[in-house]
């Protein structure tokens, strides 16, 4: 399990000169209900067994716990996870303090958030009444030994003037809180059974899991950093999965409008299940004559799936977000980002398979609405015969970039795009001068020139493939005095010189990237140059 902080710029000078790091490709995000775990903080799994060890497996009112399992089935290997909650409360732990008593309260909510805790005065002087060291521990069961999570709090106090004020302690614990007013005697020593040296005080059955989720839950705040904001403090990812809110209702509007403005702050892709009253082709054409949601960074595949639900017993039928994104995770590791999404059929694993059938000719229906089909495994053969379309995003079908309308080419210049802003982030320790602009333009040139090698873009030389720039040009006297370096960069995925440009600006406060517009009828570098000049720095500011 990896505990994600907040992101930053984090740089370092060093006497090595920068190269631009390939950033992963199929980093999923995750945000719904869990059993237990922390609640609005991201943590990364890279199995489906962390996952049940922090967020503890799969729950059937737990939508998000089946996508996580066959998002692994399916070939995923790394999940951010972050759990959200309606209304849950955490237990508590009562110890006798005297005549009164110490309240914990667990910092994670929920009825299988099993925590004990234990008092002693080991090393504490004989005349010291105020100090006791506390031992509190997360364990498997209620009755059980199997310690999951222990930390130990030495020397505590209930004095707010000590430095080892308890409550304080307490504050950056990832089992409990205390609960004031604290006693004014300290807890007494936890005597074990028969009056044996160690005992432990067991939290009281009162956590509570709170109810099915709402849009409100899943949406959450931007200002305080919940919901699907508190992935504000993760690290980049590609993928957006937030599964039907419960077994009988899907994803509202809301939510899809903001997570995807959110995918495109983070330069990630949501992955949006088919709603379930598509229960044919016929229906799910039909629906999308009518349906609100387009979006250049969204994607969906059709239909929902059919897998065995390990607690029922049965097999149900289940949004197929998770499995979709395993499989493009698997697709990313047979074949370099670029030629995978065009090729690589999304094909499910044995035990899963589409909860309707699709043929050929819906296939092609489908995809000239946006909307992708699934294939499930012929006996004997990995793949599934049949016409290959090319996996479409949600705007095919509707406005928008026309080049972005291919999954492939949309995942392909978000991840360039992402990978060369953070691998330019040291600019900032570099004075904004001429010779800093000429080292990241060869630096971003060497690293389109490599991914333009393997095939990446179209183009029989390097000026149908790609341009930089990064020079006084989009770098003026007003830009520097700002504090910022612009670099401006495109490539061509479709078509020889027709460019995907994007603009990475870089400040002291933040860095960011986003597309602007080149002309997009450019055959030659001269011609981008120009229209750079006439059309982006007189009527675009960049701020």
């Amino acid at each position: 399990m990896i505990e994600l902080g907040a992101p930053g710029l984090e740089l370092v000078r060093t006497r090595t000169e920068p190269i631009i790091s390939r950033l992963p490709s199929a980093v999923t995000a995750f945000v719904g209900r869990t059993l237990k775990g922390p609640v609005q903080r991201p943590v990364m799994v890279r199995s489906f067994a962390e996952f049940q060890q922090v967020f503890g497996g799969l729950w059937q009112p737990s939508t998000v716990s089946y996508a996580v399992e066959q998002f692994f089935d399916h070939g995923g290997g790394r999940a951010i996870v972050v759990r959200v909650a309606n209304g849950a409360r955490p237990p508590t732990i009562t110890l006798p303090a005297g005549a009164g008593a110490l309240r914990l309260e667990g910092a994670n909510p929920g009825s299988r958030e099993y925590l004990r805790a234990s008092v002693d005065y080991d090393g504490i002087p004989e005349g010291d009444s105020d100090r006791f060291n506390l031992v509190i521990q997360r364990v498997r069961s209620a009755a059980s030994e199997l310690i999951e999570d222990q930390e130990i709090f030495r020397r505590a106090s209930l004095r707010p003037d000590s430095g080892r004020y308890l409550a304080d302690l307490l504050v950056q614990s990832r089992l409990a809180r205390a609960v004031e007013p604290l006693p004014v005697l300290r807890p007494d020593r936890s005597a074990g059974p028969g009056g044996s040296a160690i005992g432990y005080a067991l939290s009281n059955a009162d956590g509570d899991d709170g109810g099915p989720l709402t849009d409100y839950d899943v949406i959450g705040s931007a200002v305080a950093g919940t919901g699907l904001f508190a992935l504000r403090a993760a690290d980049s990812f590609n993928f957006l999965c937030i599964p039907p809110l419960s077994r009988e209702h899907d994803v509202g509007l809301s939510t899809l409008l903001v997570a995807a403005r959110y995918c495109r702050e983070r330069h990630a892709m949501l992955i949006v299940d088919p709603p379930a009253s598509w229960t044919s082709a016929r229906a799910a054409l039909e629906g999308m004559r009518t349906w609100p949601f387009r979006s250049d960074i969204a994607l969906m595949y059709y239909p929902r799936v059919q897998a065995l639900d390990r607690l029922r017993g049965r097999v149900e039928t289940f949004g197929p977000c998770g499995a979709v994104a395993g499989m493009l995770a698997r697709s990313d590791d047979i074949s370099p980002l670029w030629s995978a999404a065009e090729s690589e059929e999304m094909t499910l694993r044995p035990g899963t398979q589409p909860a309707v059938a699709v043929c050929d000719a819906d296939r092609l229906r489908l995809a000239q609405v946006g909307v992708n089909a699934l294939r499930e495994p012929r006996a004997g053969f990995p793949g599934a015969a049949g016409t290959h379309v090319d996996a479409r995003t949600l705007a095919a079908g509707g406005s928008g970039f026309t080049d972005w309308k291919y999954l492939a080419a949309r995942r392909l210049g978000l991840w360039v795009a992402a990978s060369i802003e953070r691998g330019t982030r040291w600019v900032l320790l570099e004075q904004n001068s001429p010779a800093t602009w000429a080292r990241a333009r060869s630096l971003v040139e060497t690293f389109l020139e490599v991914l333009a090698d393997q095939g990446a873009f179209v183009g029989s030389d390097a000026a149908e493939r790609y341009f930089v720039i990064c020079d006084e040009r989009v770098n003026r006297p007003d830009t520097i005095a700002d504090g910022r370096l612009n670099l401006l960069f495109g490539f061509a995925t479709s078509r020889p010189g027709e460019f995907d440009a994007w603009l990475v600006t870089h400040h002291p406060s933040a860095s960011r990237v986003r597309p602007v517009s080149v002309n997009r009828l450019a055959t030659s570098r001269q011609r981008v140059e120009w229209e750079i000049e006439t059309t982006i720095l007189r009527k675009m500011e960049y701020r």
